[in-house]
C-alpha cells in the first residue's frame, strides 16, 4: 500500500502544477455545471482534491463566498495560495486525507472531485469517502464528481484507478443521490494524450 501523501507531494515537488496529467487552465465544464445546480454565492462549496487547480481562482472570481479547498498535498495548497497571493483568504484550506479528514456536518451544499474518486481502488476506500460525502453535504444538496469514463485510461500518476459511467458511480454511492446531469470530456494532457472523463452532478436527498 502507498502512502498517499508522501506519493503526492513527491508529485508537486518534482512537477510543475501545469505539468500534471489531470491539469486544465480552467475547469471548464465544472464551472457549467455548478452553474446548472443553482447553487448561491453565500452556500458553501468544497472542492476535493483541489490542492493546485485553478477552480477556487474562478470561484472567487464569480463571487463564491465559502470555498474550501481540501488536498493530501500540502504542496499543492501551496501552490495555490501562491498563486493566489492575497486573495488566498478569501477560501479555507485543508491539508488532508479525505477519507479521514474532519469535516462539518451537513456543512456544504457543493461537493466537487474532479479526479480523485478514481484513484480509491479498494472497497474500504470508496466505502469511507461515500460516508464522508453523506456526512459533510447537505441535505438537497449536490455532488459533482468527474472520473475517468470507461474508456479511460487504467493507470494515472503511476497508480492503478476504476472507471465508471454515470450509472456505476451511482452504484457505488447508493441510496440518496440521483443524476440530474452528466457529460462527457476527452481531456488533452500537457503530454498531449488524451483522457476520456465523465462527469455526474448528482442531487443528494440524504
Amino acid at each position: 500500500m502507498i502512502d498517499a501523501k508522501k506519493h503526492w507531494d513527491e508529485v508537486y515537488a518534482t512537477k510543475q502544477p501545469s505539468g500534471v496529467s489531470w491539469y486544465q487552465p480552467h475547469l471548464e465544464r465544472s464551472l457549467a455545471l455548478i452553474g446548472r445546480a443553482g447553487i448561491g454565492f453565500n452556500d458553501h462549496l468544497i472542492d476535493v482534491g483541489g490542492g493546485a487547480s485553478t477552480l477556487v481562482d474562478d470561484l472567487i472570481d464569480r463571487g463564491f463566498r465559502h470555498i474550501t479547498v481540501l488536498d493530501i498535498s500540502a504542496r499543492a495548497l501551496d501552490a495555490s495560495r501562491k498563486r493566489l497571493g492575497n486573495r488566498a483568504g478569501e477560501a479555507v484550506w485543508i491539508a488532508g486525507d479525505v477519507l479521514t479528514a474532519q469535516l462539518p456536518p451537513n456543512g456544504y451544499r457543493l461537493w466537487h472531485d474532479r479526479a480523485v474518486f478514481h484513484f480509491l481502488t479498494r472497497p474500504g476506500e470508496r466505502a469511507a469517502y461515500t460516508g464522508q460525502v453523506r456526512h459533510a453535504l447537505a441535505r438537497g444538496g449536490f455532488a459533482l464528481i468527474a472520473s475517468f469514463s470507461p474508456e479511460g485510461p487504467r493507470k494515472c500518476s503511476g497508480l492503478e484507478v476504476c472507471r465508471y459511467s454515470p450509472a456505476g458511480l451511482l452504484e457505488v454511492l447508493g441510496d440518496g443521490f440521483h443524476l440530474v446531469e452528466s457529460a462527457t470530456e476527452n481531456h488533452l494532457t500537457p503530454a498531449r494524450a488524451v483522457q476520456a472523463f465523465q462527469y455526474s452532478l448528482l442531487s443528494y436527498a440524504g
